[in-house]
């Protein structure tokens, strides 16, 4: 059987471990920090998960850091990454949550599956409360499209059914993921 055929997150039929993801944005600041943070939270030690940007900022933006602390997690000491400092681990899913970056996403090795979910950058927001409402917003359409991610049976599909789901899955309207 040929790598390419054998269930993600697999090596040889008899040996498992855990499946990698990667969430992209451009400042690795707010909607990645996020979603990296939800999906640690939710898919526990099935997985190993992490974020990175195409042109990282200095801090992850100090609403993100509020937002997860209302849900208990505790992300004060996290620094943005480059796609440099994780270009050449062996990610099996990529998901990028911005254009810029979706647009400028390099090549990674090991063939990992790749997603996009596009959403607003709640950064962009016009004045702190919007801006508050945005990162809640962007919180709860992370955290449903996670939920769904995680629904899938992921040690029996192949790359190319879990990057079909995934991008499936960037394309719900934000209305749905309330």
């Amino acid at each position: 059987m040929s790598e390419d055929v054998l269930p993600l997150g697999r090596k040889h039929p008899s040996s498992s471990r855990r499946l990698r993801v990667l969430f992209l944005c451009t400042h690795n600041s707010a909607r990645s920090q996020i979603a990296e943070a939800l999906f640690a939270r939710k898919g526990g030690d099935r997985f190993t998960v992490a974020s990175a940007g195409s042109a990282p900022a200095r801090r992850v933006h100090p609403l993100a850091v509020e937002a997860l602390a209302d849900l208990r997690i505790d992300w004060s000491t996290r620094t943005p990454k480059g796609i440099d400092d994780v270009k050449r681990e062996p990610w099996d899913l990529i998901i990028t949550v911005c254009d810029r970056a979706r647009e400028s996403c390099p090549t990674f090795p090991h063939q990992p599956a790749f997603a996009h979910w596009s959403m607003e950058d709640p950064t962009e927001a016009q004045g702190e409360a919007a801006q508050r409402r945005a990162f809640r917003e962007t919180i709860t359409y992370l955290s449903r499209r996670i939920d769904l991610l995680l629904a899938l049976p992921f040690e029996s599909l192949e790359r190319s059914a879990l990057e079909r789901r995934a991008r499936d899955l960037g394309r719900l309207p934000s209305r749905d993921a309330e």
